[in-house]
């Protein structure tokens, strides 16, 4: 019997009463229909089954039947199946338990929904908001679909977010919003004894974009690649793919072989420039700015590659539902090689000085350390997780687009602490390189790049799509709609679950490993913010232009 069966036949035997229905589109995915007393139950015996967590996706029903939708999702990595444990709570009375007690790691989602769609959750150890600033006016909750997505409701004066208390005999010492060593908004509050770090409390999404809303109600199936691509600055491809995938899950479609080898050249590309960018900014954060300069000069060249490609250093506009826009030519393969080859070449000085310089041990070794298990516990992901013993990684473990007929290997350390961070991501470069030289070589030669849907999508239907970003995995949930769009869309980044293990990592450690312990995360907080200038006294809202802001930059 395989394995998917194995694991819907032993949860509808243990909770006959609990679950209403299974459905199963595919050999990899299903998802289980359950009565909300039972969410707790049943989350708790798919993690004693080997289930990992990822992420709850909360969508308002109202319209249809008058609830709130709740799903939890996880993996069953080794064996390739991802699956959603539905449920739903009344809108006059949207209560469930809480999972988090004993999956930390839903804490975030849960409090999520709290703030966009009102649920609540009981039990939750900390049911603060999260997302919405606290002058969000109350009993207004933006992902219902009553509230317009472009709503912009007046702000309270003099009120300011709350933290958690902080422990007696400490200090409070704040790191952001504003800060030199992140390069975007957000405020960790360190509560130190001396130079001890004996807490921490965080607060971010000063800078939430609300593109799950927008695109669910302004943009269709494929124009949503191209936003996708701008939820981080990074891993644009690694976004739209796996909004594609997402898509392509639910409606069925399969695409070409040769845009699958596309699509994996593009991702392993992005790995390689992404390493060497975080290589770069680790060296900076621990004041060892020859990495930062050797780094970046070595990634440079990935750059202008990737304009090469695709007209664009970095936000490459390749992946669309069905395929890819661009294919590689006979000419470009030849360049990819060549640029590979070289990369390769420095990288190994590269990590050659890394390995035997005794400064960056110092500043790495037995800092940020946190045991495998409670990696495991926090449901942590990609690099961070795998420098603590956690052997993940989704191309692997789920293989999409061409990673089935990659052979790489996956380098897992037990060294728990910033410098197996250090070691796995320079390790994965190499493998990056080596994974790149095979797609080129077993790529078909011919073959379209674009499978035209056809049909339209049928709505309504639940689908789930991992891809493994540098910073580690990528999840993105839809479920189908109507007028060519998705009827919800939901985008868990790496960082969402990764920052939620950081103040673990901060426990315990040096006031000055701060910045490299955060930094280890490679944490992306947002990456494509406007700039508006608001008159606080008339209210007025005013988006600057490149040549206004240069001027504002420059005025005294």
């Amino acid at each position: 019997m395989p394995r998917i069966e194995e694991v819907t036949q032993q949860l509808s035997n243990k909770f006959k009463d609990g679950i209403t229905g299974i459905d199963q589109p595919g050999a990899t995915q299903f998802f289980a229909d359950i009565k909300k007393e039972k969410v707790k139950d049943i989350c708790n015996e798919i993690i004693k089954m080997g289930g990992r967590y990822l992420v709850s996706i909360g969508y308002d029903n109202i319209a249809r039947d008058q609830t709130l939708g709740m799903i939890h999702t996880f993996a069953f990595d080794r064996d390739n199946i991802f699956c959603g444990i539905r449920t739903s709570v009344p809108e006059q009375n949207p209560v469930m338990d809480s999972i988090t007690p004993d999956i930390p790691n839903a804490g975030w989602s849960e409090r999520e929904y709290i703030d966009h769609l009102g649920m609540k959750f009981s039990g939750h150890p900390k049911p603060k908001r999260l997302i919405l600033s606290d002058d969000w006016p109350e009993g207004l909750y933006p992902l219902r679909k009553s509230v317009p997505w472009n709503i912009q409701p007046p702000s309270a004066e003099g009120v300011a977010y709350q933290l958690d208390e902080c422990p007696e005999g400490c200090t409070v010492v704040p790191v952001g919003p504003y800060h030199p060593t992140l390069h975007e908004p957000a405020h960790f509050a360190l509560y130190v004894d001396g130079e001890t770090i004996k807490g921490c409390d965080y607060r971010g999404f000063m800078v939430h974009r609300g593109i799950e809303k927008l695109c669910q109600t302004q943009l269709t199936y494929n124009e949503i690649p191209f936003v996708a691509e701008r939820i981080c600055g990074i891993c644009g491809s690694v976004h739209a793919t796996s909004y594609a995938q997402s898509v392509e899950t639910a409606g069925n479609i399969k695409i070409s072989r040769r845009a699958e080898y596309i699509r994996t050249i593009m991702l392993e590309i992005e790995r390689v420039h992404s390493h060497l960018l975080w290589l770069g900014v680790a060296g900076h954060l621990i004041g060892f700015n020859t990495v930062f300069m050797h780094s970046w000069r070595v990634r440079e060249p990935v750059m202008w590659l990737g304009e090469r490609m695709t007209g664009n250093r970095k936000t490459y506009g390749m992946i669309v539902v069905g395929g890819v826009r661009r294919d590689i030519t006979p000419e470009i393969k030849q360049d990819i090689l060549n640029v590979m080859k070289k990369i390769e070449e420095e990288l190994i000085v590269i990590k050659n000085a890394i390995v035997g310089d005794t400064s960056i041990h110092k500043r790495t070794k037995n800092v940020g350390r946190i045991t495998k298990e409670d990696a495991i516990k926090w449901s942590l992901v990609g690099p961070v997780a795998r420098a603590r013993g956690v052997d993940i990684d989704v191309r692997r473990d789920h293989p999409y687009a061409a990673y089935d007929d990659m052979q790489f290997s996956v380098p897992v350390v037990d060294t728990c602490d910033v410098w197996g961070t250090v070691l796995v991501r320079v390790l994965e470069t190499f493998e990056s390189i080596h994974i790149i030289r095979q797609a080129l070589d077993k790529m078909p030669d011919d073959g379209p790049i674009l499978t035209e849907l056809a049909e339209p999508i049928a709505p309504f239907k639940h689908a789930i799509a991992g891809v493994e970003a540098p910073r580690g995995e990528v999840v993105h949930y839809i479920i189908t709609g109507e007028e060519n769009r998705p009827e919800r869309w939901r985008v868990r980044a790496p960082t969402y679950p990764n920052l939620q293990g950081v103040p673990l990592m901060l426990l315990n450690n040096e006031l000055a490993d701060a910045p490299i312990i955060i930094g280890s995360i490679d944490p992306c907080f947002s990456c494509t913010e406007r700039v508006q200038v608001v008159d606080i006294r008339s209210g007025g809202v005013k988006v600057l232009s490149k040549a206004e802001l240069e001027a504002f930059a420059k005025k005294k």
